[in-house]
């Protein structure tokens, strides 16, 4: 397995591009199941998921072609020839369950594995399946498959998620599209890449309303057609780089990025001490004066902070002036890269849901093992401010979430380097 070598090397200065979003992406790109007519995404990230994706849309008979160095999808399913996401494929990624909601709307009938995916918790796929039965769909669980029917086609139904859920919002948002009357979404998630999907479906024709509310309406149409759509850029993405400065020092413009993306972040940044200003390109990151500030964290569904970014506020908090409190609401077991962190000599306590943080002046470059994919990249923050060596294994979780990591930073001034396994 290949490992990533990080040196402390002092501030960074430069611009980091931002790619397109890789869960806007992945949520798009099922979306080719619902039309005969091509679909062409651009600024699409290139990364092991979207890979993964790919050869799953292929298995079910969907022509998936990369142009532009794979920044371009070109997708088109005019016809669905295998109704059956194989458990090989599907066990990589948990979005591969969002192919069931199209499949099951213009087919009338899919059988799909129950996914796979990080090691962060239960994540169950129970309310993408009480959004579809609430469409009229007859779903049976059997042998680690979901069976799927709507003989005569889903309808509109009310659907209200007992608590907020990106990707059954996904699945039941693109399903709702080509069933037969209203459907409406409510606590539906408010994402950006679920305004994104919504954006894009439009393209396409359907009728959708109340994308970024809670409360989404869908008026379901006969048929949809082709469109070409840009992805939007990557919040988790733009927030990891934007605290590359913060951690150790400097200025580093992160190309692409929006402050509406990441306001709650952003709110977090300021009171640590970190500048964030906009830009024409997007946005620049400083720190401020001296050292940064411990900050409290509360995780929580859009717009507020969100759990793909507390490992790297961690990170940063590590060396903060004071106590810091970080409450993870979204997902359980979500402190894994904790005792990593206190490899490299960070002072964590974790209890359940809450880790407590005290700043240490620095820390000291160690081996440590990333255990998913925002534990990795969170590792790597740490090791751009440590004394010494860090030596990241198990960077396959990164390269699902995060491309050309060694190519960004180092192009800031990072030290750092990817030394290929046997």
């Amino acid at each position: 397995m290949d490992s990533i070598i990080v040196t402390g090397n002092g501030p960074l200065s430069g611009q980091i591009p931002i790619a397109g979003a890789k869960n806007a992406c992945l949520t798009l790109m099922p979306a080719t199941l619902l039309s005969e007519e091509p679909l062409t995404l651009t600024n699409a990230p290139r990364l092991s998921d979207i890979r993964t994706m790919s050869v799953l849309l292929q298995s079910l008979g969907a022509e998936v072609a990369q142009m532009q160095g794979g920044q371009v999808l070109a997708l088109s399913s005019h016809a669905i020839t295998n109704h059956k996401a194989e458990y090989d494929i599907v066990r990589k990624m948990r979005a591969s369950i969002l192919v069931l909601g199209p499949m099951l709307a213009r087919e009338g009938h899919a059988v799909v594995s129950l996914p796979g995916g990080c090691a962060i918790g239960a994540r169950p796929v129970d309310l993408h399946l009480k959004a579809l039965e609430a469409m009229g769909a007859d779903l049976e669980l059997r042998d680690g498959y979901v069976h799927a029917k709507a003989p005569g086609g889903l309808r509109g139904g009310t659907v209200e998620f007992p608590f907020v859920s990106v990707g059954a919002t996904e699945n039941a948002l693109m399903a709702a599209t080509l069933a037969k009357g209203t459907t409406i979404l409510k606590n539906a998630a408010r994402e950006p890449e679920i305004v994104d999907l919504a954006q894009c479906l439009r393209k396409m024709g359907a009728q959708i309303e109340g994308e970024g509310t809670g409360t989404i309406t869908v008026q379901g149409v006969d048929r949809l057609g082709g469109a070409t759509h840009a992805v939007v850029p990557d919040r988790i993405e733009l927030g990891t780089y934007m605290l590359a400065p913060a951690i150790c020092g400097g200025e580093v413009e992160c190309l692409g990025g929006r402050i509406d993306l990441v306001a709650a972040f952003c709110e977090r940044l300021d009171a640590a001490g970190i500048s964030v200003e906009e830009t024409a390109s997007g946005l620049k990151v400083a720190r401020r004066n001296g050292r940064v500030r411990a900050v409290d964290v509360v995780t929580e569904p859009f717009p507020g902070f969100p759990t793909d970014l507390q490992a790297q506020m961690m990170a940063l908090l590590t060396t903060a002036e004071g106590t810091s409190v970080l409450e993870e609401r979204i997902f359980e077991n979500r402190f894994m890269h904790a005792p990593e962190l206190m490899r490299m000599g960070a002072r964590i306590d974790v209890h359940g849901g809450t880790a407590t943080v005290t700043g240490v002046d620095h820390l000291k470059g160690a081996p440590v093992m990333a255990t998913d994919l925002r534990a990795s990249v969170s590792l790597i923050l740490a090791g751009l401010a440590a004394e010494g060596e860090t030596i990241v294994n198990r960077v396959y979780h990164l390269d699902r979430g995060y491309e050309r990591v060694e190519e960004k930073l180092g192009a800031v001034g990072a030290k750092i380097e990817r030394i290929s396994g046997q």
